[in-house]
């Protein structure tokens, strides 16, 4: 892995991301829910000045900091062109471009679904992906302006990469994405993965990151199979009271 990953919460329930280019000392941060938050873990990290912004896709709690993020550290934001509709953007970026922090190389891919201009940043050498509301621990975002088709290929697209892939999401929702788990699913592997993860939330410690390898396994939604089963279980986790 070519990056160093910081993870700390932000406003209810969101994770705050920075990274820093090993080689280099560059940093960028994914997302920005809180820009005083921010910039206080940039101080108490002693990391180098904040020189990028990869926004994942437009919602404001994953954009609202860009503005007082730009004024105070005349960073780079780079973004879909989506993120327009709430907050400012320097460099648009599509699927198939790449993203350098430093010496390390992020692949951006398109995964609508969430949100049809939705991207996630894929370090394939790093075995690492920051993957914004896409995928969770043992869950998936909700559907706001995709079709459950879209949200498949994109989820399907995540599969193709190794086990080993380090999967840094933007939430903390594990445990409700349990319960639901648990609903669908009775194997007793499944009940000792979210066992594990209970003392870890019980422990006021973070779910997050997870692994390709153990959402493969056990995340009901990358079980699905195929679209239409995805389907019916993202309209039974919206529904879901457990």
């Amino acid at each position: 892995m070519t990056l160093d990953v910081h993870l700390f919460p932000c406003l209810s329930d969101n994770y705050g991301l920075l990274v820093r280019d090993r080689a280099t000392g560059a940093v960028a941060a994914i997302d920005t829910p809180d820009a005083d938050r921010i910039l206080e873990e940039l101080a108490a990290l002693g990391w180098g000045p904040l020189g990028q912004v990869l926004n994942t896709h437009w919602h404001p709690d994953h954009t609202g900091g860009n503005e007082a993020l730009k004024a105070a550290t005349g960073c780079a934001i780079h973004g879909p062109e989506e993120v327009r509709r709430a907050a400012p953007l320097d460099h648009e970026i599509r699927d198939g471009d790449s993203v350098q922090v430093g010496d390390t190389r992020l692949d951006v891919i398109a995964a609508p679904g969430h949100t049809l201009g939705h991207v996630v940043f894929h370090d394939p050498e790093g075995r690492t992906a920051f993957v914004g509301d896409v995928l969770f621990t043992l869950g998936c975002g909700r559907l706001f302006e995709g079709t459950p088709e879209q949200m498949w290929a994109s989820l399907s697209t995540l599969m193709t990469w190794p086990d080993e892939t380090v999967i840094w999401c933007a939430h903390e929702y594990t445990a409700a994405n349990a319960r639901f788990a648990l609903s669908v699913d009775d194997r007793p592997e499944l009940r000792a993965h979210v066992e594990a993860l209970r003392v870890r939330i019980d422990a006021g410690q973070p779910t997050v990151p997870t692994t390709l390898g153990d959402e493969r396994r056990f995340n009901p939604f990358l079980t699905a199979g195929d679209a239409a089963t995805f389907a019916h279980r993202r309209a039974a986790k919206d529904d879901f009271r457990g």
